[in-house]
C-alpha cells in the first residue's frame, strides 16, 4: 500500500513540476531590411507540345531587388531529367541573371518539373516549374511489304 501511494504522490509532482515551468519564448530572427530578394519575371514555365527528342531548354530571368548582393548556393533539380544551371557569381542590388533549365525529352507523356532555388535571398527558397507535353513520333507500320508498290492493302486470307 505504501508503495502504491509513494508512486501516485511521485508522478503527480512529477507531472505538476513539468507543467508547472515557464515555456521560454523562441527568440525570432531580425530580418535584415537590406536583405536580398529574388523576383522571377515568371516563375512557371509551359513548353507546350514538344516532339520526342526536341531541346527542351529555358531560360528564367530574375532581378535582385533588395539591396545586397544576391548569392545562390544551389538550385535543386527534381529529378534527373532536368538540370538547371546559373551563375555562381554575386548579382549585384538592382542587377539581374539566368537560370538555365534543360529537361531531356525523350520520354513521351505530360511532365511538370520543378527547380529550387536557395540563396541569400529573404524570400529563399523560391520554386520554378518547367511543364508540357512530349509526343511520341508515329509508330511505324511491323508488317514486311507495307508501302511497297506491289501491296495492295487487301488483307491476308487463310487457304482451307
Amino acid at each position: 500500500m505504501k508503495k502504491r501511494v509513494f508512486t501516485s504522490a511521485f508522478l503527480l509532482g512529477a507531472f505538476t513540476f513539468s507543467f508547472g515551468q515557464e515555456l521560454k519564448q523562441e527568440a525570432k530572427p531580425v530580418e535584415n531590411p537590406n536583405a536580398p530578394e529574388i523576383t522571377f519575371e515568371a516563375d512557371v514555365h509551359d513548353f507546350g507540345t514538344v516532339e520526342k527528342g526536341a531541346p527542351c531548354i529555358y531560360e528564367f530571368k530574375f532581378k535582385n531587388t533588395g539591396k545586397d548582393p544576391l548569392i545562390i548556393s544551389e538550385a535543386q533539380k527534381s529529378c534527373g531529367c532536368t538540370v538547371p544551371s546559373f551563375s555562381k557569381e554575386p548579382i549585384p542590388a538592382g542587377g539581374s541573371g539566368v537560370i538555365k533549365v534543360q529537361y531531356d525529352s525523350n520520354k513521351p507523356g505530360m511532365f511538370s518539373k520543378t527547380v529550387t532555388v536557395v540563396s541569400n535571398a529573404k524570400n529563399s527558397p523560391k520554386i520554378i516549374t518547367i511543364k508540357g507535353k512530349v509526343d511520341a513520333p508515329p509508330a511505324e507500320d511491323v508488317f514486311p511489304g507495307n508501302g511497297s508498290p506491289t501491296n495492295t492493302g487487301i488483307p491476308f486470307e487463310k487457304k482451307k
